[in-house]
């Protein structure tokens, strides 16, 4: 286990060895900014080449393949700067050098904002010509006429694409307040002092064994937070005004329709994952929540209790090095070629494990077009962090298959599908685990693994968001605004809701809202929900039928966005058009809590 009597480092004073490499990208700061060098020259030699000449299909088709070109050069750099940041917000060089770079991709972007405007001007015939040249731009071509109903004139086009650095100004402060101002200072438990930061609450504190240790820190980390809840409620109102602005302008129904557009999916699946879960998952979620509170003999379950481990002297230490192995063998059922990304991703620095001042929370994975992947992590020694790690590699592998098999323009794959990978690695890793012991405390610590972590945090954690997020877009709509008041009391309401008279709601609670940066990025909080369906699913499928699933499963991994999330859930055999895979998901959960419980008697 870390040690939490000491602060987190500076950024300076981290191993290298556990750093990403982000030479990867570019060897040198001088190579980045030669490429946007390139980029931009590319982007002045499109505008004077095709602007007021893309009326056939032959200069569409050019100009498309051209502007991929152009993407391409502005994912690798904007990678290279954003990525530097996100591991340390206190460097002013790397926030520097990260402005300065999106300030040129946003000129950019407004210079070349002309491209799709001449395109959908075309008569649909011409734009479906121009598909069939065979270069690639058949994706992004359908994906215009689909925009078309919804475009701005030209001018307001290059406005809105010259404005996009400031559009993105409130998750930017949001940042700036969570990652950079927020200092926190010790607090006191069971006589002892105890050093308190986001990762140290969020990935220590909160698994805590010690009731006293555990429910101060929550309330010290609370009461932190709190104090800078009406900057971050202005971020969060600014960045909801301009989703609800930009939905009306481009005549979209609702905000909802208008943020659901780009995921290919509509209001039906979205508030299908969200009513069934706080319906149907909720009474098995309180019966786990009762027997935390029986096992560990607690006063109360309080919501800082939530994420106590069943059985924490069970849970096992383990290393960086030791993941490794963890990991290739349970994920070994991928195929060679997946396992050696594995090792790939260990031996060249894919991961930045380090834990520093400064640094982003949780994890996510990057992956520019062309290179490998970037996986950040805060790693804590823990198995949780393994089956996170699998998680991320899930995306890694994810994009590995389907940037070597598609075009840049064939890779946005929708969020409503984009956690199916990632997920699934998760489950892949705990039916590996139930197979190398009969051991029922063993049984009973991969279940509440599975439970606690996997389930918990897409089916529980995320979609509470998702609950309380979509109350939030309710007021948006009517045409009101939301302050830190209005958003706590959303929050509190959500929170007791799902856990009924089973959970104390604890103070402090309420400001659970100020945690999550995926309010900033429309609806993506029900989308773990939904991608670990498909995973629940599909990893089913390979239980029953083994090689011929996943086959079926790589080839929609390399499928990247060339279908829908329908139509890439059909191709892995799975019809998300029902309520049937999220209702046997549920069930599926409910009776993992039920042999946690009948183990749990068993044990004693």
């Amino acid at each position: 286990m870390p040690d939490t009597t000491k602060k987190l480092q500076s950024r300076k004073e981290v191993p290298q060895e556990l750093t990403w490499d982000l030479s990867l990208i570019y060897a040198t700061e001088e190579e980045m900014y030669q490429d946007a060098e390139k980029m931009e020259k590319l982007a002045r030699d499109i505008a004077d080449t095709y602007r007021g000449k893309l009326d056939t299909p032959e200069a569409i088709d050019a100009c498309l393949t051209a502007y991929r070109k152009v993407w391409e050069l502005m994912t690798l750099t904007g990678n290279y700067c954003s990525l530097a940041v996100e591991v340390d917000y206190y460097d002013s060089h790397n926030q520097e050098r990260n402005g300065r770079i999106g300030r040129r991709m946003s000129e950019m972007s407004s210079l070349l904002s002309f491209v799709d405007s001449e395109i959908m001007d075309q008569e649909e015939s011409v734009i479906r010509e121009a598909m069939g040249y065979g270069n690639g731009n058949r994706g992004y071509l359908e994906d215009l006429l689909r925009n078309k109903a919804h475009r701005l004139h030209p001018e307001a086009e290059r406005v809105m694409a010259a404005l996009s650095r400031s559009l993105d100004a409130p998750y930017e402060i949001y940042n700036a307040a969570k990652l950079a101002d927020m200092k926190f200072q010790d607090f006191e438990a069971d006589g002892e002092k105890f050093p308190l930061g986001y990762s140290l609450f969020e990935d220590n504190y909160e698994y805590d064994a010690r009731t006293e240790v555990r429910r101060a820190a929550f309330q010290a980390f609370s009461k932190k937070i709190a104090e800078y809840e009406n900057v971050t409620a202005a971020a969060y109102n600014a960045a909801l005004q301009t989703e609800k602005t930009l939905a009306d302008l481009r005549g979209f129904d609702s905000v909802y329709d208008s943020l659901l557009f780009s995921q290919k999916v509509g209001q039906d699946m979205y508030h299908r994952q969200i009513d069934l879960i706080m319906e149907k998952l909720a009474p098995h979620m309180r019966k786990y929540a009762r027997l935390l509170r029986k096992v560990h003999h607690l006063d109360k379950m309080t919501y800082a209790d939530l994420k106590l481990p069943l059985d924490p002297e069970y849970d096992p230490s383990v290393t960086i090095e030791e993941s490794r192995a963890y990991i290739e063998k349970g994920l070994a059922i991928l195929g060679e070629n997946y396992v050696e990304m594995v090792r790939t991703a260990y031996r060249e620095r894919w991961v930045d494990f380090a834990r520093n001042a400064g640094k982003s929370t949780g994890g996510f994975c990057a992956s520019p077009y062309g290179r490998n992947s970037f996986i950040l992590l805060n790693w804590n020694d823990k198995m949780s962090d393994v089956f996170t790690l699998a998680h991320e590699l899930g995306h890694a592998g994810h994009f590995k298959a389907c940037n070597s098999a598609q075009n840049l323009f064939d890779t946005d794959v929708s969020t409503y599908f984009v956690e199916a990978p990632s997920t699934m690695n998760e489950l892949l890793m705990a039916h590996y685990l139930l197979k190398t012991s009969d051991d029922k405390r063993f049984r009973r610590w991969v279940l509440t693994s599975m439970v606690g972590h996997t389930y918990y945090h897409n089916f529980v954690t995320h979609l509470l968001e998702a609950a309380y997020q979509r109350e939030v877009y309710r007021i948006i709509e009517g045409g009101g605004s939301v302050q830190a008041e209005t958003l706590n009391g959303i929050m509190r309401n959500t929170l007791e809701k799902f856990w009924g008279e089973d959970v104390e709601i604890t103070e402090g609670a309420e400001h659970t809202w100020m945690r999550q940066p995926h309010y900033y990025m429309g609806l993506y909080s029900y989308t773990y929900s939904a991608g670990l369906t498909i995973a629940t699913q599909m990893c089913k499928r390979i239980e029953k039928e083994g090689e011929g699933a996943i086959e079926d499963w790589k080839k929609v991994l390399a499928a990247g966005s060339t279908g829908t999330p329908v139509e890439l859930a059909a191709m892995a055999g799975i019809d998300i058009t029902t309520d049937g895979p999220l209702l046997d998901t549920i069930e599926t959960i409910g009776g993992m809590i039920d042999e946690i419980c009948q183990l749990t008697e068993e044990l004693g």
